[in-house]
């Protein structure tokens, strides 16, 4: 299934809006280039029952449609928690970058990871970059999130993922209509759920930032 999204795409000093369909969506995980820095994401999840992955970096698949532009989402139950990443999109056959919250559901992760993927919606902000305009001073792009009441809850450079490239390299081909989250950051003071979450991709070069937030509405889990 394809899902429709409306960005503002900001290139070459200029921004337009666009609809962007969208019809595949991956989640690459385990994308860290420090190994210490990936073992310690790694031992995170680890304590809440979650299983090595089998390789470094690996591809889940999720629906198109759990991607949403909404101010809040609905999970199952109190378990769940959001992470920020930036994410790469096709599209006319332009790369573009935004970034988006890979929120996951904790208890079904100890189980299925990729279960736990497909469990949430996946909220991704309403700008894009060109690529082009970024790549010359990638590294030095920053991620941000917060918790709640703006409790930073990350923080680094997306230095500390491997780059677009290899990414894109090791998945094999970023086809048009591709929607690829690229992994995140470990956690301040650990992993945990909140009411609310929100994330930023910040480019100091250019002086801009990206942001969104979104409410959290926990569903009731009977039985």
């Amino acid at each position: 299934m394809t899902t429709t999204l409306t960005f503002r795409i900001h290139q070459g000093g200029t921004t337009r809006d666009e609809d962007i369909a969208i019809g595949a969506a991956v989640i690459a995980g385990w994308t860290g280039r420090d190994a210490a820095a990936l073992e310690k994401h790694i031992v995170e999840l680890e304590e809440l029952g979650v299983a090595r992955p089998a390789s470094t970096p690996i591809y889940y698949r999720v629906a198109a449609a759990r991607l949403t532009q909404a101010p809040a989402i609905e999970t199952s139950g109190g378990a769940s928690s959001g992470e920020v990443e930036f994410v790469l999109i096709r599209h006319a056959g332009q790369l573009y970058v935004g970034v988006g919250s890979d929120h996951t559901d904790r208890g079904v992760e100890t189980y299925g990871v990729t279960v736990s993927k497909q469990m949430c919606d996946k909220p991704i902000a309403r700008d894009l970059w060109a690529f082009d305009d970024v790549v010359g001073h990638w590294d030095q792009l920053t991620l941000r999130s917060f918790a709640d009441s703006d409790t930073l809850y990350q923080e680094g450079t997306v230095a500390a993922m491997r780059p677009p490239q290899d990414l894109i390299a090791l998945w094999g081909e970023l086809a048009d209509g591709t929607a690829m989250f690229c992994g995140t950051l470990a956690a301040i003071g650990g992993i945990r759920p909140s009411n609310r979450f929100t994330f930023e991709l910040g480019d100091p070069v250019l002086g801009r930032t990206i942001r969104h937030g979104y409410d959290i509405a926990e569903l009731p889990v009977l039985g």
